[in-house]
């Protein structure tokens, strides 16, 4: 086989016979499919020995989260590709055959990103790569906007482990998914460090997808929210040198007040503020990726793909504001 698609699962029964089925109607049929289920508890491992016996189970006794199951599913497999689903999207017929296509172009890609439209609205992007900022935090490129917008194919900072396509043999080389993430940003954690090794990460604006986003946890959820905030400060402490943190503060902390202010609107304030403390506390257990000088042009690399990212998000922000006063029935729906 040349691709594996590895799908985590938790209490996703209800999304997983379309998902599933979309898969079965690809243009490209050279795959297997591994399903991790993470401790559910809605009959979703019984369903697929069920309905899919073909489709290779790996079960957790517990809800271990993201980055662990997707690292069991990836190290269970042989194949040079390997594939991230989530259980709430459905792929169009030629996904898979352009995601694979894309990767074989450039050896130095390490991921390709798929063109994440929204179910609910199929015109708008759910995301179309992610990128970071100077502000300490990430956004989805494109979220909530016409997907017309999107049709070149680019650079990006992190593939949305969502739906993405992976060159395998690169893990072994900067290392999985890190699990003390248990989820949210762990793909960006990843993104960013694969791009201070050297590789790239790519958008591919032909492998369509559908997506509901946040099935599991929820949109807005204080889980999320306290997770994402852990997460953001422990992203910081492992991939950036004390001198890059120190140049761009001012920035850091204009980004942490914006996020509040964010997460205050929706409600979970309290939530954002106990998980910067729990990423404070347990930064100090986390080792920073040890700064090697002849990898020193990665690093700037990198800085340049951060100032790129802010200006990209405040063009983003611009745009999204004239586009939602004059679609407001479009985008209220």
């Amino acid at each position: 086989m040349g691709v594996t698609i590895v799908i985590p699962n938790y209490n996703g029964i209800a999304y997983l016979e379309p998902c599933i089925e979309a898969l079965r109607l690809q243009s490209f049929q050279d795959f297997s499919i591994v399903v991790v289920d993470n401790g559910s508890t809605d009959g979703s491992p019984d369903w697929i020995k069920k309905n899919f016996p073909e489709i290779h189970l790996i079960c957790l006794k517990e809800n271990k989260g993201f980055s662990v199951a997707v690292n069991i599913g990836i190290k269970s497999t042989k194949t040079e590709f390997v594939v991230l689903l989530n259980t709430d999207t459905i792929a169009e017929p030629q996904w898979l055959e352009n995601l694979v296509n894309d990767i074989k172009a450039d050896p130095k890609v390490f991921s390709c990103s798929s063109k994440m439209l929204q179910l609910s609205n199929p015109e708008l992007i759910d995301d179309a790569g992610d990128e970071y900022t100077l502000f300490g935090f990430a956004y989805q490129i494109g979220n909530g906007l016409p997907e017309k917008r999107f049709n070149s194919r680019r650079e990006i900072l992190s593939s949305c482990a969502g739906a993405a396509i992976y060159r395998r043999h690169v893990f072994d080389s900067i290392g999985y998914f890190d699990e003390s993430f248990f989820a949210y940003l762990e793909d960006v954690d990843l993104g960013y460090r694969a791009n201070l090794f050297g590789y790239k990460n790519i958008y591919c604006p032909d492998a369509r997808i559908l997506h509901v986003g946040s099935a599991t946890s929820g949109k807005y959820s204080g889980f999320k929210a306290r997770l994402s905030a852990r997460n953001n400060v422990l992203l910081i402490k492992k991939n950036m040198h004390y001198l890059q943190i120190v140049l761009i503060l001012p920035f850091l902390l204009v980004g942490w007040i914006l996020m509040w202010l964010s997460m205050r609107r929706k409600g979970v304030s309290s939530s954002f503020i106990k998980g910067t403390l729990d990423g404070f506390k347990q930064a100090k257990s986390i080792k920073r990726y040890k700064f090697k000088f002849p990898l020193i042009k990665n690093y700037i690399r990198v800085q340049v793909r951060l100032v790129i990212g802010t200006l990209g998000f405040i063009r983003q922000k611009y745009i999204k504001l004239l586009y939602n006063t004059e679609h407001r029935d479009i985008v209220e729906s």
